[in-house]
Formats: C-alpha cells, structure tokens, sequence
C-alpha cells in the first residue's frame, strides 16, 4: 500500500469519525464532541488494558482468601492502599467496619447408615460448633423451607433437618433469592421444629462437588444448633437413600467459634473533581471474600475492574465532579461495611451523582439501567448510548437496585446503577474452595472495565449532574 493510499484512507477515517461525533454533539447538551471522542478513546484503552488482571491476579496471588478478621483481611486493606497510591488517585484513606468476628476450623460429614460414606459439607457463617464427636441423627428431608416451615410441631424433635431445595440457574441471578433464604433462616425454623441440627443442598447451581457456604443467622430465644451445608451431589445421593424408604442416619462435626467484636477497615480512594469536588461518582466492590477459595469472582473481579476503571476513565484529565471507589469491608458477614460508610458519611451521601457496584462475577456486562429522578433519564440514555458497542443492554426501566453493598444507601435515594453482568454461571462457584482465579476471562474483564469507566467518565463529566428519585 503506497504513502498516498494511506494518507486518503486515514482522512477518510477521520472525516468519518468527525461527522459521527458532530452528529451525537447536535444531539447532546451534556458533552462537547472532544468529550465524546474522549469516551470512545476510553473505551477502546480499556478494552486493551490488562490492568484489572493484573490487580485481581495479585490480590488473589499475594493476598488469597479474606474473610474478615482474618490475617488475609487485614494484608487485603493493606494492599488495596498500596495500589490506589500506586495508581496516582489523588486521596486515599481507609475508615473503620465491626463486625461479629468469626472463625471456620474444621468440618466433616457421613452418612452412618444404610449405605457409610463421606459428604462434602461446610459451616455456613455463623454456625456454632458441634461437640467433638460431632452429632449423629436421622435425617427429616423437606422440599424447602416453606415446607419446613408449614410442617407440625416438633415435626423434626431429635433428628437433623435436610432442606433439598434446589436453585434455579437464569442470567440475571434471580433464583438466589428464593435460594437464599433457607440458608439464612433454616437453622432457626429447624430448631423450632425440635431438630438437633441443620443441613441444606448448597444454594449453588454446580454440578461438581464443592459445598457452599455463606451467612446464616440465629434468633434470640431459640436454640442454636449447627448450620451446614452439603455439596449438590452429596444432596442428590441423600434424598436417593430417604427414597429407599429406609432411616438414613448421618454424623455433622463442624468445629467452629464467635469471638465477639472484630473491626475491618473500608479503604476509600478518589480522583478528585476540578469543578465539583464534592460531588461525586462512587463505584467499588468488597473487598473480603470467604476463606474457601481466594474470592476471585467474589468479588476480587469487582474489585480489580472498579479500581482499574477509575484510572483509565481519568486518562484525559482531572474530571469535572470526583470519581471514587469504594472497597467495602465484612460484606460476607452481613454489609458490615457498607453501614459503617453510610453512618461516617451519612452528612455527604447527597454529593453522590451515580453510584454502581460490581459483586456478581467476572463476566460479561449485557445490560444497563438507573433508578434517577425522571430529569435525567436523557443523559442515562446518552450514557448507554456509548455502551451499545460493547453489546451492553439498556433496559430503561429506571428501577436498577445495584449492588448489595448499596442497600444501606437506599434510604437516601441516591443515583443508583446497575451494570448487569451474566450470571449464568456464577453461582456454579459462589462462596466455593472452586473461586479462584483460572475463573476469570480476561476479554471478559476488558469490557466490564471498558463499560464501568465510560460510566464513570461521562457521569462525572456531563454538563447537569444526574439527581436520585
């Protein structure tokens, strides 16, 4: 190809992309055409940026699991402030989360009789101990939780109560919640039914045989027994021996404690606003995991991708308004975090012009929504109008509720997104000894940076800032 060739098709090229961004500038109150061809440069830097690989990659490598209280925890809050100093963000500071502490030490399962074999169990959070020994019991098997719950009085007296409820796999993730529920309440309906303890197929939609752990709760006044869960193999071959017809008797050692107060820290870091520093975009993750894998999807990914799109959304410049993410401490244990930060901050929380939370994963982002007062709705349109070419969604529905860590912020009616990954196969993994890092797809993890900083860039920088309902 000759000099001359070239030269006409890059005019070509750039006389394109001229006319394509004076078309969306006729189009846009909110940002100049430099603005616009500054988001498209943004986008395609993210796409081609390792960044986030390499922040997940170390936190899981030099870090690992980081269940709050821990050791691991601790060098997590310390590594989250090396690498946003590292990053150039112009702040960061970290402020304080309690939490109730505990510590997972041993666990082991078996079926006694009719047919003696090993399961695959976990503690869930919370769960109190068994003696040494651990506990030997028949078994009662219920459907759900519902059924449980409908069941008669001490329908379960001396016996270990096993819920069979399995979860439903969708994209959206929409079969966690009915999931849920069992293993957050079970242990508390089960011992009101008289049981001795509390075993449930893992809220999970696996197929290998990892056991899923995840928070449990007590209730005052009703007796504490232990909350477990089994692998959905070891809960398949379960209801296969009640459905013999023959008494399946199992032994639960779970060696466990609580330890009362423990404290973690949220670390905090932004690139601070040229125009309007005290308005802000805040997007983020937590930054503790359970201490089965290394929390690479959960939610190291959210983490790293957040971190890194702050960065590359601050390439041509300070922004208008402050960007700033937020790792979020003890969200495993119940948003420990996330309530300490809205309390530290409860006088600011109106400065928020669009918040988002990444704590589903790694992989891609297909859809985009808001929950913001009806005035900004043409520059949400605008937003996502740049993310068409990531094939990300835009839903319009204006109802988005986020992340979890973003729940104690509902109140406040803040700005809130949500920047929808896929989750078809998220909870294959989920609070699993199988979350680790070979999870990730690093194309995956590009285009949820490339989506997360065009987010932020354009919020931060529009002409009108966006208002909560």
């Amino acid at each position: 190809m000759n000099k001359r060739f070239t030269s006409v098709i890059s005019i070509l090229l750039f006389t394109v992309l001229s006319v394509n961004v004076s078309q969306a500038q006729a189009k846009s109150d909110n940002f100049s055409a430099k603005q616009l061809t500054q988001v498209a440069s943004i986008k395609q830097q993210a796409l081609e940026s390792d960044l986030a690989w390499d922040l997940v990659e170390s936190l899981t490598t030099e870090v690992g699991p980081r269940m709050p209280g821990t050791p691991g925890d601790k060098a997590a809050v310390s590594w989250a402030v090396a690498q946003f100093e590292a990053m150039g963000f112009d702040k960061v500071w970290t402020e304080p989360a309690t939490f109730p502490k505990w510590i997972r030490y041993s666990e082991s399962a078996a079926i006694i009789s009719p047919a003696p074999q090993a399961m695959h169990i976990t503690a869930l959070g919370n769960s109190i101990s068994t003696p040494k020994e651990g506990i030997q019991a028949q078994i009662i098997e219920f459907n759900d939780l519902a059924e449980l719950e409908s069941s008669p009085e001490n329908s379960a007296k001396g016996k270990i109560v096993f819920i069979n409820y399995r979860m439903d796999r969708h994209r959206d993730g929409n079969g966690y919640g009915p999931a849920v529920q069992a293993r957050s309440r079970g242990a508390v309906v089960a011992a009101q039914k008289g049981a001795v303890g509390y075993v449930m197929r893992s809220v999970s939609t696996a197929y290998h045989r990892f056991a899923h752990t995840g928070g449990s709760h007590y209730k005052e006044g009703v007796t504490k027994i232990v909350s477990t869960a089994i692998s959905n193999a070891d809960a398949d071959q379960l209801h296969r021996l009640v459905a013999l017809g023959k008494p399946v008797t199992i032994n639960i050692n779970v060696q466990a404690k609580s330890m009362g107060e423990g404290t973690s820290y949220n670390v905090i870091a932004e690139f601070t606003g040229s125009e309007f520093p005290e308005q802000h975009v805040l997007i983020g993750g937590h930054l503790d995991s359970w201490d089965l894998g290394t929390g690479a999807l959960d939610d190291g990914a959210g983490v790293a991708l957040t971190m890194a799109a702050a960065k590359i959304a601050t390439a041509y410049g300070k922004p208008k308004r402050s960007i700033r993410v937020v790792l979020f401490a003890a969200e495993e244990f119940g948003l420990w975090g996330a309530k300490a930060y809205v309390k530290a901050n409860e006088n600011s929380l109106s400065n928020i012009v669009a918040a988002a939370e990444s704590d589903f994963g790694a992989d891609k982002i297909w859809a985009f929504d808001s929950n913001v007062h009806a005035s900004s709705l043409p520059l949400v349109a605008e937003i996502s109008a740049m993310m068409e070419s990531l094939n990300v969604k835009y839903l319009e529905k204006n109802a988005a509720r986020s992340g979890p860590d973003l729940i104690p912020f509902r109140p406040f009616n803040i700005p809130a997104f949500a920047l929808s990954q896929d989750g078809t196969d998220y909870f294959d993994y989920h609070h699993t000894a199988d979350d680790t890092l070979d999870k990730i797809d690093p194309a995956k993890l590009r285009q949820n940076v490339a989506a997360y900083a065009v987010f932020a860039f354009m919020a931060a920088n529009a002409n009108t800032r966006i208002l909560g309902k």
